[in-house]
Parts: C-alpha cells; sequence; structure tokens
C-alpha cells in the first residue's frame, strides 16, 4: 500500500500533516506527533504584531506612547497572548528540527507586505523545510477594496519568495470576491503551496458583561465541504501544491480531500480533541478503505473528482446550487 505523495518539493510518507496547533508548542510535543506518525509538522504562526512589538521595543516606543490615545493599549496583545516571542521561535524552530526526522513547516501570519520579511529567512537559516504564510486579514476599514487586499497578498507572497529559497506555502481564508482568480494570480506569483481555508475564530457577544468575547469552536468534519469545493476546482489548474485543513477528521474525509486534489491533509481539531495518537488510528483506517476498494496506491485517486475530471461537473457550478433549491421541499 503506498500512501507516498509530494507537498511543496517534499517527499512525505503519507498525507497526514499535523496542522499549527499548541501541541507543537514545545519539543516534547513535537517528537510526540512524529511518534504518532504525522508525515510532517506545521508550527503555530509567528504573528507580525509580535515582531512588530519587538522592533519597537528596542526603542522603547511601547512604553513611551502607551497611553498616548485611547486604543494604545488593546492595540499590541501582551506577551501572554502568544506562545513563543519572536527570538523563542526561531530557537524552537532549531530545537524542533534537530529533534525530529520529519519536515518542520514554519509560520508567518502577517497582513502586509515587507514587515516581516527578516524573519522569512531567519526561519530559513533556522532550518525549517518551508514556510506557510498565514494570510489572515480581517479588512474594516470601508476604504479597503478587494483589489488593495488581493494586491498586498500577492505583493507579500513575490517578497518572501525573493528573500527565501525553501517552498512558501500560503494559507486562504474563502472571503475573496473571486477566490479562483487570486489562487491563480498566487500561484504565477510564486506559491509553491496553497492551502485552503484558514479558520476564522468569531468573536462572541457576551449580553451581561457588555463585551465582545473570544471563542473558540473546533471542527466537524462537516467543515469539510467548502474545502473539497474549492479544492475540486483548483486541482489541475495550479502549479501549486495544494492542502486540506479544517474538516479532516477521518479517513473518509482524508479520500475526499485526495480525490478533490490534495496533496495532503492538515489535521488540527481532531489530533485536540483525540491527542496525536489519532494519526495512527486514521492512517490504518485508510489503508484499510484503500484495501478493501482496490487502490494501490494514493496517487491513483489524486483529483479524480475534480472539477476537471468529474463526470459531473455541474456538481461544483452554478446548475447545482438551481437544482438543490428547485429539488427542497419543506
Amino acid at each position: 500500500m503506498d500512501l507516498s505523495t509530494a507537498y511543496l518539493g517534499l517527499t512525505l510518507a503519507h498525507p497526514l500533516v499535523a496542522g499549527a496547533s499548541p501541541l507543537s508548542d514545545d519539543v516534547d510535543g513535537v517528537r510526540r506527533l512524529e511518534d504518532a506518525g504525522a508525515a510532517a509538522i506545521v508550527l503555530r504562526s509567528l504573528f507580525e504584531e509580535q515582531i512588530t512589538r519587538e522592533q519597537l521595543s528596542e526603542y522603547d516606543n511601547i512604553d513611551i506612547h502607551a497611553e498616548s490615545f485611547a486604543e494604545a493599549a488593546s492595540y499590541f496583545p501582551s506577551a501572554d497572548a502568544f506562545a513563543l516571542a519572536p527570538f523563542e521561535y526561531l530557537n524552537h524552530l532549531r530545537r524542533a528540527k534537530d529533534a525530529v526526522r520529519i519536515p518542520v513547516i514554519a509560520s508567518l501570519n502577517g497582513s502586509t507586505p515587507g514587515g516581516w520579511i527578516e524573519y522569512a529567512r531567519l526561519m530559513e537559516q533556522a532550518g525549517a523545510d518551508a514556510l506557510e504564510l498565514n494570510l489572515y486579514r480581517i479588512a474594516t476599514d470601508p476604504r479597503t477594496t478587494s483589489v488593495d487586499i488581493e494586491r498586498q497578498a500577492i505583493e507579500t507572497v513575490r517578497e518572501v519568495k525573493r528573500a527565501v529559497a525553501i517552498p512558501v506555502a500560503v494559507k486562504l481564508s474563502p472571503f475573496y470576491t473571486a477566490f479562483a482568480h487570486v489562487a491563480f494570480e498566487l500561484d504565477g506569483a510564486g506559491a509553491d503551496g496553497l492551502v485552503v481555508f484558514n479558520r476564522f475564530y468569531q468573536p462572541d457577544i457576551d449580553t451581561e458583561e457588555l463585551t465582545a468575547s473570544r471563542t473558540l469552536h473546533l471542527s466537524d468534519s462537516s467543515e469539510l465541504r467548502l474545502r473539497l469545493h474549492w479544492m475540486a476546482i483548483l486541482s489541475g489548474r495550479v502549479r501549486a501544491s495544494l492542502a486540506v485543513t479544517g474538516g479532516v477528521h477521518t479517513a473518509l474525509d482524508v479520500v475526499k480531500a485526495t480525490m478533490a486534489g490534495a496533496h495532503v491533509t492538515q489535521m488540527v481539531s481532531a489530533l485536540l480533541i483525540h491527542g496525536p495518537g489519532h494519526l495512527k488510528v486514521v492512517r490504518h483506517d485508510l489503508e484499510a478503505w484503500m484495501q478493501e476498494h482496490e487502490w494501490e496506491r494514493l496517487a491513483q485517486m489524486r483529483g479524480n473528482l475534480s472539477l476537471s475530471k468529474v463526470p459531473d461537473p455541474d456538481a461544483y457550478e452554478r446548475a447545482n446550487y438551481m437544482l438543490m433549491l428547485r429539488g427542497w421541499r419543506v
């Protein structure tokens, strides 16, 4: 049974990647993920705000201006809000690389081009096998256009690709006006991989305390459908490797993602719920499913139900929307 796959130019034993989570925040956790069978590990993101804060602290600007305007106290998250400070992150990356034999992928979470290029280089120097750019941005300014957001994302990828020699993946949200076009442009800008999709952690409203409260809801398999839709649309149309993250909990989820075109599937919520050992369960179940259905190699099924290959492409397009509405009965 051959489960091997290629992702970002890396040869992996199978498609089960441990996505960014607290499970990899220390070296023991990284070892546990490898022992449980992860094909690769994505570390949690280093945030642009952390880098900005550290740069400003060199000039004592944070203390000088801390109370100079109303939002100053909340503009920079406290150090406690992040698992690792910038240089601690680099040290952790080095130690993680020394501790395991599987690829370790570093992650940068930013919104502006150029502001954290130095850290992309430092992550490469620290031994990262690849870099995942987590383009998480909420455009709250009504004067910011979709063109502005897309242009910044593309410029960011171009600048990072010029700065490093290691592969660069881009983790995206689905909330673009024309997602397929954005993916195509990022592919043209040199992205080595596209990861779909980022999960936005939406705030809730505390009606008693009259505050916006932080909430965290882990995914379930129902969230996979949106990823399957766009994975099937992108497969065969971009050069970049494709990864699914969000909603991957079972071997059947992995099969579906692979048939839609994914090269790897990143698991986070399932590992937080069941522990790293769940990777072994999913791999065993994947092998059993493939044997039962007479698949010898994972590569044989990759993309065989993508938009370009599926017998009924209407299932991924507007026609399916109309048929579903017509067929609905109350």
